[in-house]
Order: structure tokens, then sequence, then C-alpha cells
């Protein structure tokens, strides 16, 4: 059994006293973020790979020929992170045209990272009180003469998590998801190689879902940053993590789309869709592309459909991950204000509302709904009714 952690996204309704009664329309996501808390583990079924050669035989003449499909790849040295690595600056990080004995560019990715990807379990206790009755009496029927006011003692239990991450510095830093780490009162680190060491939160934030995990070692094995701004639909990725406890699984797809915004307020708004099939477990891993550089970090799933995975990118982690070893903390711009965007049916509500004391000219923009108090757009002089 799963316990299911469900982030449901409803868009909050704006108050009629915010403005001219406008009420923004609702739209829900399922958004599954990874890992869930595990209790008991529940299969699923992996998405694999299948690489078929096609012979296509023609006879004419006495001649023959064939063609396959060839699949890049050659094994690649781990190297420290850096600033992202130009293709024309290095050799090494090219894919290579397959020999007879190496066609298959997922194993060099794989060899290339597998030891810089770790699994990260955490624990956490939870304290309750629950009544202190007999169990005899403890049904609905005798609270009905005994009330609720009923003598409790306190309970503990342990709620166990399960995730992914990967080593960025050789000095012991690993990146993964916040929601992997957090509330964790123990964190535990194992290798592919079989190594485990405990660990320690060096910091984390809930709005990005980023964290950095500190453990004790030095040369430890790291990945390869690349460029997440340069991705593109239909290019490779290939994902390694540690789905319901299964170290070191494999799966491969594609990135399926880029900048997806999932209307999440708390959320980044620039996803990157892939279908590499991933699962509770694989959150906080890594998504590589075929030269075996990190180019995302496996985040969420939409629960009920299948290949619709969302990952952080990179580059976004990357900034993130400097300001919580540096500082603790992220700081975030704040404007208290809620925006709308501006279309030419919601002008023409906001203009026929009987009660409306304002009249929209522009035709589209940013409308700006409610204004926080005291907040700097306050204090600037913006009012709700304005468009940007």
């Amino acid at each position: 059994m799963i316990m299911k952690k469900k982030y449901i996204h409803k868009e909050q309704e704006t108050p009629k006293s915010s403005l001219f009664g406008l009420t923004k329309k609702s739209h829900q996501i399922n958004l599954v973020i990874l890992p869930e808390k595990i209790l008991t583990d529940k299969f699923f079924v992996k998405k694999t790979i299948t690489h078929r050669l096609v012979y296509l035989i023609v006879i004419a003449a006495g001649f023959l020929s064939s063609c396959s499909t060839d699949f890049s790849g050659k094994v690649c040295p781990s190297i420290v992170p850096s600033p992202t690595v130009n293709e024309s600056q290095s050799q090494i990080s090219r894919p290579l045209t397959p020999t007879a004995e190496d066609n298959n560019f997922v194993v060099g990715v794989v060899e290339k990272v597998e030891p810089a990807v770790v699994q990260i379990n955490t624990s956490r206790t939870i304290r309750t009180q629950v009544p202190q009755l007999p169990d005899a009496l403890n049904d609905p029927f005798f609270r009905r003469f005994f009330g609720e006011n009923l003598p409790t003692q306190p309970q503990e239990r342990v709620v166990r998590g399960l995730g992914s991450g990967f080593v960025i510095d050789p000095n012991g830093r690993i990146l993964t998801n916040a929601h992997v780490v957090s509330d964790a009162d123990t964190v535990t680190v194992s290798f592919s190689d079989g190594r485990t060491v405990e660990g320690k939160v060096l910091g984390k934030d809930a709005v990005s879902d980023v964290a950095v995990v500190q453990i004790p070692g030095t040369n430890l094995p790291t990945v390869e940053i690349a460029n997440s701004d340069t991705l593109k639909p239909g290019q490779w990725a290939v994902a390694i993590g540690n789905p319901l406890g299964l170290q070191q699984t494999v799966t491969v797809g594609v990135i399926s789309a880029i900048n997806r915004s999932l209307n999440l307020s708390t959320r980044p708004s620039s996803y990157i869709q892939t279908d590499a099939a991933i699962n509770p477990g694989n959150s906080g891993g890594p998504l590589l592309n075929a030269r075996g550089q990190v180019i995302v970090i496996n985040t969420a799933i939409i629960q009920g459909a299948e290949g619709i995975g969302f990952a952080i990118p990179i580059d976004t982690a990357q900034r993130i991950a400097e300001q919580l070893i540096t500082k603790g903390k992220v700081e975030y711009p704040y404007l208290g204000l809620q925006m709308l965007t501006l279309t030419p049916e919601v002008k023409q509500r906001i203009n026929n509302y009987p009660n409306s004391n304002v009249r929209i000219l522009a035709d589209r923009g940013i409308l700006i709904v409610r204004v926080v108090p005291n907040s700097p757009a306050a204090r600037i002089g913006l009012r709700p009714g304005d468009v940007i």
C-alpha cells in the first residue's frame, strides 16, 4: 500500500470584494509528488526499451544490401560539476559512433553516472494522542455516553520515506528534492557499491522543491551537469533512480515538452515533461541526456496517467542549491499581487458586471485582481483593476 500525498491545485477564487465579483475558473491537477511515504511496496510495470535491427533486403541483379539503426554512445569519465560544458570544448562528452561490442548509448550513460546516483532513505517519528480506553469500550456507541473528552495516552509511529539523489560535489554534497527529506529525523544515503552513510540536510526550499544533503567523504564520484536551457522536445532522456526501493533502476524515454506550467502557485512554473518511466522513489534522481549529463531532476507525475512525468531544470536547481549552500535559504522577490491574464472574454465579464465601478479599456495584459495591504505593490500605488 502506498499512502499517496496528492497535491491538488485549485486556483483561489477572487473574493467579490477584490474585484467586481470576478471569479477565476478553477482547474484541478492531481499531482503526485514523488516519492510518497512508503509503508509497503507496490510494484509498477517499468517501461523498457528494445532496440530492433531492421534488415532491408533488396535483390536486384545479384546485389544485396542492408541497413541498421545505429545508437551512439561511449563510456565517459565522471567530471566534477562545473559550468555548462560546451559541445565544442570537449571531444569526451560527445556521443561516439557505436562499435560492434557497444551499440547502446544507454549502457555508456549508466556506467558513467551510476556511481554518483544514490538512494535516500528517511524516517520521522509522528507523535499523536489516542484515547485511553479498553478495547471493549473503544467504540463510537460508548462515546455517546462518555463524550469526546476521554483520557488519552501518547502514541508514536515511524513514517519512512524513499527517494533518490546524485552527488554534485566530491566533498559529499548531494542534490535531491525538498519533499524527499522534508521533516526527516534521519537521512541515510546508499551508493550503488553498497556503501551506506548518514546524511544531514544542508538546506531545503519548499517553493522550488530543491534540497542539498551533506555526507562525509572526499573524492566521491560526481555527475556532469548539462545546460537545460538548450533542451528540445524529442531528445533522449535516461532516468536512474530507486523506484519502490529497487536500486539503480534505469528507464529510457524522450523529452516530451519544455516550459510546462502546472498552475501551482507554490511551485516553479517551468517544468520539463518526459515520458521516461518514473515512480515513487525516483524523486530527486537525475534525468540524463545521451552524453550522460544531468539535465533535470525527476519530481512529479500526474496521478492516473502513464508516461507523463515532470522534472525541474538543472539550471534552476543549481541556482537554488548555491543559495542553500551559502545562505541556508532562498530569497524570492515579493510584490503582494494577485493577478489574472486579461482576455477579451474577461474584459466583457468585468465591464458587464452590474456592481462594477471600474471599466477596463485594454483588451489584453495582466489584470491586477487584488493588492495585499502594505505590500510593495500597494506602496507604489497599484490598485485592483489596473492592467500591466
